[in-house]
């Protein structure tokens, strides 16, 4: 049965709550509704800063430190892709004096070898350690050279429904489960729900190659589902946590809020809330 926001923020204890989801063999253990209750979270919050697309660099970081994120990943309209090694340095600086760690960049689209030499080129220069991307098939084995050139993960990004290449996980996963595990997942719950992907079973699946998590609500898990406030969607966001908490997972898991796009501040600090509340509630 769907866990409804409102009853979740109601529910004294979490522990209970996962036993009235009715989830089986996929549902998060006992430990991990446990680590949830406790706020035991080894991971951090973070921003895919296509969320401010309609907003210059400067805006962008203000309103990353007014949601209270420390970490942020930057879409090529924040820190375009042609820009010099001094220009990406001092954008990091930038997000440095903010309070900020620009952790990485995407989504970044890699079809042919100058795309992969610079998108390292340019991750480097900012001091980045994540290239969240869509490096297509004949250019992987020259993304696991740079990757053990540089010591940059590349986390591969699913886009659901429409997407031939990396629609789900596990399609990716048949890509590039011989080459280093550096190079791995960015989960996209979202189009992962939108395309009939079990999200929790593919966190548990793959547990030792999820890179990035790009966290965001559907008001509908079908192709033709949009966007929305975490929380008040259909996506069992709890259970999403809880499995992320039971692996260990210690990475960042990045809020991508899609919609209001000349105002998504409050959306985007509703959705942190939630997921904060999720965290902490009697931690």
């Amino acid at each position: 049965m769907h866990f409804s926001r409102r009853h979740f923020l109601q529910t004294a204890a979490i522990a209970p709550a996962f036993a009235g989801l009715g989830m089986v063999a996929s549902s998060p253990s006992t430990a991990a509704a446990e680590k949830l209750k406790n706020g035991n979270a080894k991971f951090r919050l973070g921003l895919a800063s296509y969320t401010f697309r309609n907003f210059d660099r400067a805006k962008t970081i203000e309103m990353t430190h007014r949601a209270g994120l420390k970490e942020i990943c930057f879409k090529d309209m924040h820190l375009k892709l042609d820009s010099t090694d001094e220009q990406c340095a001092a954008a990091a600086e930038e997000c440095k004096k903010a309070g900020l760690n620009l952790y990485g960049c995407g989504v970044v689209t890699m079809r042919t070898p100058e795309e992969v030499t610079n998108a390292f080129r340019y991750a480097k220069a900012a001091g980045m350690t994540t290239i969240i991307g869509v490096p297509m098939p004949p250019v992987l084995p020259l993304v696991e050279e740079k990757v053990k050139e540089t010591g940059i993960c590349v986390a591969i990004h699913n886009h659901g429904p429409g997407d031939r290449t990396y629609p789900i996980p596990k399609v990716i996963m048949e890509h590039i489960g011989s080459l280093d595990k550096r190079i791995g997942l960015c989960i996209d719950v979202g189009h992962s729900a939108r395309i009939g992907d079990d999200v929790v079973k593919s966190i548990y699946d793959f547990k030792d190659r999820i890179l990035d998590v790009h966290f965001k609500d559907e008001d509908a898990a079908t192709p033709e589902g949009k966007n929305t406030i975490c929380g008040r969607g259909v996506l069992d966001i709890p259970a999403y946590i809880a499995a992320l908490l039971d692996i260990g997972y210690d990475r960042v898991v990045s809020f991508e809020y899609e919609i209001e796009v000349n105002d998504p501040l409050p959306g985007l600090m509703e959705s942190v809330g939630y997921v904060r509340g999720l965290l902490r509630m009697h931690g």
